[in-house]
């Protein structure tokens, strides 16, 4: 492909990306078990009278809808960064670690320590960046290893999974309010939970906007962005901070939700490449519709069952992890 057509399908992706992100806001909020129409929506929004419609649009589907929007942004920028700071196209907030991390801190603030459940973002966060710094310290050879980057997350999960599974069998009596968390779900959510998590989301998603350029820098390797003038082990530690915050931030109100952070950015770059002023933006409105649409999906479909779009995200991602783990030829 040539760079006038890599230029072209850049700006046709720029494009369709925030369109994709309004249209499945707009199915998020149409499509149930009650189905409404697109001025019933405008409605609702403009002059709310609090009908039995208003009411499902107001308080039940659009804090849902904004919620999946930002925990999707924030799971594919997170991975996004990741990717390119790890340089392992595994890399994902899930697959290595870093939201079971997140996840443990969240489970310990919920059943152990409930009083401080006011502090579960902050929670979340520490505990992915954590699991995020012992896992690059222990691929660290010479530079990380992507190989031993997916063997450090592996371990790292199995070792937070039965931590987090001890603590559940021990105050057993307190886990029923965790265990639709753990399977990542957004049923339930309303607006004390969208404005728990909206400035950590809001202060991450604008920070990894000023994480473009160093991003960037760093994909021409450390001998080269040092000679650049770059501090390469600070800004990679920063960036390591940012991603954790993000994966953090959506881990504490959605629950485990794994493979956004793998799928999208590693879609987005065989579409337009491995720049993050493009990347960047285009895998955060990218994940914000696919968890939006799959959130619609997993309680719809399914009906009257209502699927934890965890799970639907799972058997979405699993698949295409494996495929990336077999086509590894570019590896180092």
């Amino acid at each position: 492909m040539n760079m006038k057509q890599r230029r072209r399908r850049r700006q046709v992706i720029m494009i369709l990306a925030p369109v994709s992100v309004i249209i499945s806001a707009l199915l998020g909020i149409m499509i149930g078990a009650v189905p409404i129409a697109l001025p019933d929506i405008w409605h609702a929004l403009t002059s709310p009278v609090q009908s039995p419609t208003d009411t499902i649009v107001f308080d039940l589907r659009l804090p849902r809808v904004l919620i999946g929007l930002l925990t999707g942004a924030c799971l594919a920028v997170s991975g996004a960064i990741l990717q390119g700071v790890m340089r392992n196209p595994l890399a994902d907030p899930g697959v290595i670690g870093v939201s079971s991390g997140a996840g443990l801190a969240a489970v310990i603030t919920m059943v152990i320590l409930p009083q401080f459940s006011y502090l579960l973002p902050a929670a979340a966060f520490a505990g992915a960046f954590i699991s995020s710094i012992i896992i690059y310290f222990l691929s660290w050879d010479r530079g990380a290893s992507p190989v031993k980057i997916v063997l450090a997350g592996i371990a790292l999960n199995a070792l937070l999974g039965a931590v987090m599974n001890g603590i559940m069998v021990m105050y057993s009596d307190r886990i029923q309010s965790v265990l639709p968390w753990l399977s990542g779900g957004l049923n339930g959510r309303s607006w004390h939970h969208l404005s728990f998590m909206l400035p950590y989301a809001l202060v991450g998603l604008i920070v990894s906007i000023l994480a473009i350029k160093p991003a960037n820098l760093l994909l021409l390797g450390d001998n080269s962005a040092k000679l650049l003038g770059q501090k390469v082990e600070l800004q990679r530690l920063l960036l390591i901070l940012l991603s954790s915050l993000l994966a953090g931030t959506a881990v504490s109100v959605a629950g485990l939700i794994g493979f956004v952070g793998l799928v999208v950015p590693h879609a987005v770059r065989l579409l337009i490449g491995d720049d993050y002023r493009y990347l960047l933006p285009v895998s955060m409105l990218g994940g914000a519709a696919l968890v939006t649409l799959a959130d619609t999906a997993a309680r719809t479909v399914f009906d009257p069952v209502e699927l934890p779009v965890g799970i639907l995200l799972a058997c979405l991602g699993a698949p295409f992890f494996l495929y990336l783990l077999k086509n590894r030829s570019n590896w180092r």
